[in-house]
């Protein structure tokens, strides 16, 4: 049986399309039992993205950038967020779109971005799925200072770091940030081993 069998979706209603979409969705589901069972849902589609990790294996370093983000402020987070590269896909490859954001963010022009996994980041509420890339870079690559797109509100520093202490980052809270976490430690397990 396709999950498709298991859904019927009986209304949709949009709460808001400021900058994305929040929708109000009531639908039946049937469980595993058989029973058919009505829910009601928020569901925010903001898009997907891709999201990257520049590595110098060399060096043992990588490059991220630090930046504030509204929502983990309000959640509590004093602080601006460490990240890895990342954009929403607004209707580019996920390919062209991360070479696009890393050049914005960082700075540095990466030739051979390689696709490492994709994941829903949020699946209780959020749409989106994030594309997860890896490239080598070296110093010859920077060709500007990086720092984000000003007219988007983007005030972002850029930040090359040794692995070892990216992997110290999460473990003392200073890196708090799933998708960077999720590719730093993709990084240690199968390029920094």
């Amino acid at each position: 049986m396709s999950i498709s069998d298991r859904v019927r979706i009986k209304d949709e209603r949009i709460l808001s399309h400021e900058y994305h979409v929040l929708k109000a969705v009531t639908f039946d589901f049937r469980r595993g039992d058989g029973a058919w069972q009505t829910q009601n849902r928020e569901v925010f589609d903001r898009g997907n993205a891709a999201t990257l990790l520049p590595y110098d294996i060399a060096n043992r370093t990588v490059v991220l950038v630090r930046q504030f983000r509204l929502p983990a402020y309000l959640s509590g987070h004093d602080g601006l967020l460490i990240e890895a590269a990342a954009g929403m896909l607004d209707d580019e490859t996920p390919e062209r779109r991360i070479l696009l954001e890393a050049e914005e963010e960082t700075g540095y022009r990466l030739r051979n971005v390689r696709k490492v996994f994709e994941a829903f980041m949020s699946p209780g509420a959020v749409t989106e799925k994030m594309h997860f890339f890896v490239a080598a870079y070296e110093p010859s690559m920077r060709i500007s200072d990086g720092g984000g797109n000003a007219d988007e509100g983007e005030d972002i520093e850029v930040l090359e770091l040794p692995i070892d202490t990216a992997l110290a980052m999460i473990a003392d809270g200073r890196i708090a940030d799933a998708k960077t976490i999720m590719l730093l430690q993709y990084a240690a397990l199968n390029i920094f081993r």
